[in-house]
């Protein structure tokens, strides 16, 4: 049997195929189902943290301290649905829109919000100095400076629209508004209208706020490359320079410590400290000093977690996705699966029909009921014994009815011989002289041997032959079976020898294994002719490759038994030539009963025989243990 044809086999490659058909299908959906769903929640996850982070951190970047920050945090937690909370470093909590603190902070915060270092993957623009440019510190405008430049913004837009051309108001992070040009698709009417531009400096004005100092979008004029009659821009104040002369002096500090040249910048050209620029080597002084400068105007660092209290009401649900896609591809996995499994269970089912059917007729008496199927695998094999069991129960009931016929032909004819001396003798007609006695006795003991030869194979049959081993030497044994058939040898003129290498011993019953061997030499003696041979040979079975054996032939020269008929002479009642009586030929049960002796004993008998020279009996018996 193949393991590609085993039962198991294909049941557990269908059960492979239906569940991964079942994985496939539902790793689709899943995969289908949920990857936009899981994509857009990520999306919107990153946005909002990144969102808070941008309020938080703008907070930091324009306070000097953290107080006042809690209603910033609970306003933005309300609008984001986040639980927000801030640390110390020591994870001291500053604020928390949970109010009192419920439950343990993770280990690692989102994010850490320093505005002079800024996160990159939260807040992309901060640049390359990582300084946040709302922190200005020190270039902070008053409001005086604040109000006079607005005017000269707004002085200087007023001479641009006068050119035909436009513009808008912009104002840095430290509260200075400048002029940039606005020319073709950028410009917007609605930011250009000139209620919006003069609105006053004290509310949130409605321009843009730059973080940067120079950067160049699309339509839009800096102003240091405009050439107009217009108003130029207001010098630095007073405040810008003061800060920006502090900043010079930090940087050219730095670089005295590095052994290098002074930047050349005056102080009266900064308005901002992001717009001081120096070389590649020099810039890490630069920055440097921006963060000494700031230190004292922004706030600490601190540690930021943000968790998800629940899911907000507009979040989007990944349980309601795809419920049609996943019903129909639920319902086709189905369908293939009842069908892939009718298909086997078909095919499988189909012999074991062909099974019953064959087991009812064998109940129904017909004995040659066979079972015709191409199955392979545990089917095919269960087919085939039972073909195999269906023969040998009608070569058993063959043999049943053959043997009852045999065995009332054994009876009858020693029962029919005591009948007739009997009612001869009680008509008068015969006188019981000690001859017909001893006649009779002679049936009578004839009778008697085939009932105890029945009742041996019955108890053999039955399993209760009785057994008592003891510690036997074969040589004894060889000796005493030899000696009860001297006679029977000498009559025949049959040459009876005993041959006995070593000293061989085994575990038997004696007088069992003595009926054994019996039964074989009285076999031997009547087909052996006169001037023939029998020999009883004894040996260990190491010599011939038999390790813990004692073997015992029992050899004729007589007529032996041809090829045909050897398979069946341990079969009951059976005689090589069916014309012979039982006085000439035996009852057939000898054999049968030697057969029985011999497996009682663990043993086994084998048979060789060649016709016109002769036959060897075979007997392997259990050595006795070292």
């Amino acid at each position: 049997m193949t393991r590609r044809h085993s039962l198991l086999t294909r049941l557990l490659a269908l059960s492979v195929v239906v569940a991964g058909c079942s994985v496939g299908a539902s790793a689709w959906l899943a995969a289908q189902s949920t990857s936009g769903a899981i994509n857009q929640e990520i999306s919107e996850s990153v946005a909002t943290d990144a969102e808070i982070y941008d309020l938080l951190l703008g907070h930091a970047a324009t306070h000097a301290n953290w107080s006042g920050v809690q209603g910033l945090v609970d306003r933005v937690a309300k609008e984001t649905g986040r639980h927000i909370t801030v640390t110390t470093p020591t994870r001291a909590r500053i604020a928390d829109s949970a109010g009192a603190p419920r439950a343990p902070l993770p280990r690692t915060p989102s994010a850490v919000v320093d505005p002079l270092t800024v996160d990159p993957v939260l807040k992309p623009d901060a640049g390359k100095a990582g300084i946040d440019a709302r922190a200005v510190g020190p270039y902070r405008l008053t409001t005086a400076e604040r109000d006079e430049l607005r005017r000269s913004a707004q002085a200087q837009l007023t001479c641009l629209r006068g050119l035909g051309r436009d513009g808008v108001i912009v104002e840095k992070p430290n509260g200075r508004p400048a002029v940039d040009e606005v020319t073709g698709a950028a410009r917007d009417p609605e930011r250009a209208a000139p209620s919006d531009l003069a609105a006053p400096v004290d509310r949130a004005p409605p321009v843009a706020v730059r973080p940067s100092a120079d950067p160049v979008q699309e339509g839009v004029t800096p102003p240091s490359e405009r050439t107009d009659s217009c108003p130029r821009p207001a010098p630095t104040t007073r405040t810008e320079t003061a800060a920006s002369t502090e900043l010079l002096t930090l940087v050219n500090a730095c670089l005295d410590r590095q052994g290098k040249a002074p930047l050349a910048t005056e102080p009266a050209e900064l308005t901002a400290p992001d717009e001081l620029r120096a070389a590649p080597d020099d810039q890490r002084c630069v920055d440097s000093a921006r963060r000494e400068q700031l230190a004292s105007h922004v706030s600490a660092p601190a540690y930021l977690y943000i968790g998800r209290p629940g899911a907000r009401a507009d979040r989007f649900d990944l349980s309601t996705v795809g419920y049609a896609r996943i019903a129909w591809t639920a319902l086709a996995v189905l369908v293939l699966t009842v069908g892939v499994t009718a298909l086997a269970a078909t095919r499988l089912v189909r012999p074991i029909h062909a099974i019953t059917s064959a087991a009812r007729k064998m109940g129904d008496g017909e004995r040659s009921a066979r079972v015709e199927t191409t199955a392979r695998g545990e089917i095919g094999e269960l087919a085939t014994a039972f073909n195999r069991m269906s023969e040998q129960i009608e070569t058993a009931e063959r043999q049943r009815r053959t043997m009852v016929s045999d065995v009332a032909h054994e009876l009858r004819t020693p029962l029919v011989n005591i009948r007739g001396w009997l009612e001869a003798a009680q008509d008068g007609m015969a006188k019981l002289e000690p001859a017909l006695v001893a006649s009779l006795v002679e049936e009578t003991v004839l009778l008697q041997h085939i009932i105890d030869d029945l009742q041996d194979l019955a108890l053999a049959d039955a399993g209760k032959l009785r057994m008592h081993p003891e510690q036997v030497s074969v040589r004894s044994i060889l000796t005493q079976v030899a000696s009860a058939h001297q006679s029977h040898a000498t009559a025949a003129r049959v040459t009876l020898r005993v041959t006995i290498d070593g000293e061989p011993d085994l575990s038997a019953d004696p007088t069992r294994l003595r009926q054994a061997l019996g039964n074989l030499v009285s076999n031997a003696l009547r087909h052996t002719p006169a001037g023939g041979r029998v020999t009883l040979w004894a040996r260990d079975g190491t010599q011939a490759g038999a390790h813990d054996e004692v073997l015992i032939d029992v050899a004729d020269t007589g007529s032996g038994i041809d090829a045909e008929s050897l398979p069946h002479i341990f079969d009951r009642f059976w005689r090589a030539d069916r014309s012979r009586s039982r006085a000439s030929g035996g009852s057939g049960l000898g054999l049968a009963i030697t057969h029985h002796l011999i497996a009682a004993h663990g043993g086994r008998i084998e048979v060789r025989s060649t016709p016109g020279t002769g036959t060897t009996f075979t007997i392997h018996l259990p050595g006795q243990p070292a």
